[in-house]
């Protein structure tokens, strides 16, 4: 049952959305509420650079923090 591609795909997708919980939960607390098109950007990253975000987000200190490391320039 395990190696079936069902379960494999129902299984990253629950990965995924545990990992996209976290770094969001984690980048309110350090950035407060993130502007639309921040969270649309991180929920279309995969689960690995979401795992990446939330271990590199636990030293940002503001939002230009995320936007950097989302790729975004300083308006």
């Amino acid at each position: 049952m395990r190696q079936s591609v069902v379960y494999q795909r129902i299984f990253q997708e629950g990965k995924k959305e545990e990992a996209l919980f976290i770094v969001l939960r984690q980048l309110r607390y350090v950035c407060g509420e993130l502007p639309r098109k921040i969270v649309n950007r991180i929920e279309g990253l995969s689960t690995q650079q979401l795992e990446d975000l939330a271990e590199d987000s636990l030293e940002f200190s503001e939002l230009a923090d995320l936007e950097t490391w989302l790729g975004y320039l300083r308006e």
